[in-house]
């Protein structure tokens, strides 16, 4: 018969504890803040100097661990989220929750309200593309880790993220942002520290236009301004008064829309305002 000594065991099984516990850690497990939800935006923490995929795109990852992403609005499928650390690989699925979103009927419009004069296709190619190369910038900025703050105070919305009108029988873009309605002049603050990539003062679709960069691809836009307070590169603190509200671009009256993106994915600003 084969004895044991006791002090052997006892250090085995201190050894396979120790395995167990550092499994999780060696296999890159991640936190994640947010929910996943249709429309949301989530920052996930890691450990420093980790690889991380999101689906197939390789993103940013802190120093400290840090990563961010979002989850558009109609998406349906699973997330894959995949890490890497010396070269091991672990894959986290999650599934995605969906939402119900307000549709609106309206019928008997004349056919320019519905659909813009072919006369400006053009200029709004051109919008688009800036918007789009507004939005596809992917800084080392980390401010995306702050908590946001309402653009103004004490306002009304009167529109929601994910809404969508069908003019006519022909279904329109949904609505990505939340409309704040207020007074015309009405100051506007940051919602976060960023950097202005895009200031424009007379888009067609939405008039006098802002974008600020938050770093890791999430950027946030301010729509149908009266007066913009910053110029292009200009660095702003959140709180800072970055123009007030007008009614411009194709805008029905005085109102304020404010947008969230993780690069083209639009998200609903409501998550991260804690709106909803």
């Amino acid at each position: 018969m084969i004895r044991c000594n006791s002090l052997d065991v006892k250090t085995m099984l201190r050894i396979i504890f120790l395995f167990i516990i550092l499994i999780p850690s060696s296999a890159l497990a991640i936190n994640f803040d947010g929910k996943f939800i249709q429309g949301h935006f989530i920052i996930g923490k890691t450990q420093p100097k980790t690889e991380i995929w999101i689906d197939k795109k390789k993103v940013k990852v802190t120093k400290d661990g840090y990563f961010v992403f979002g989850i558009g609005r109609d998406r349906k499928y699973d997330i894959v989220i995949t890490s890497k650390k010396d070269g091991k690989k672990t894959k986290i699925v999650k599934k995605i929750q969906k939402r119900k979103y307000k549709i609106q009927r309206i019928d008997g419009l004349p056919e320019k309200k519905v659909t813009p004069p072919a006369e400006v296709y053009e200029r709004i190619k051109r919008e688009n593309k800036i918007i789009a190369n507004a939005r596809a910038i992917e800084s080392d900025l980390t401010f995306f880790k702050k908590k946001f703050i309402a653009p103004l105070e004490n306002a009304i919305i009167t529109g929601v993220y994910g809404s969508q009108r069908i003019l006519n029988g022909k279904p329109k873009w949904p609505h990505y942002g939340i409309d704040f309605a207020a007074k015309e002049g009405t100051k506007i603050k940051a919602m976060l520290d960023g950097t202005a990539t895009m200031v424009e003062p007379d888009l067609f679709y939405t008039g006098g236009t802002l974008i600020f960069d938050h770093g890791h691809g999430i950027s946030t836009l301010y729509m149908h301004m009266q007066k913009i307070n910053v110029k292009k590169g200009q660095k702003v603190k959140q709180g800072d008064i970055i123009g007030t509200v007008g009614s411009t671009g194709r805008s029905t009256g005085p109102h304020l829309d404010v947008r969230l993106n993780w690069f083209g994915t639009r998200l609903d600003p409501a998550v991260v305002l804690k709106l909803n």
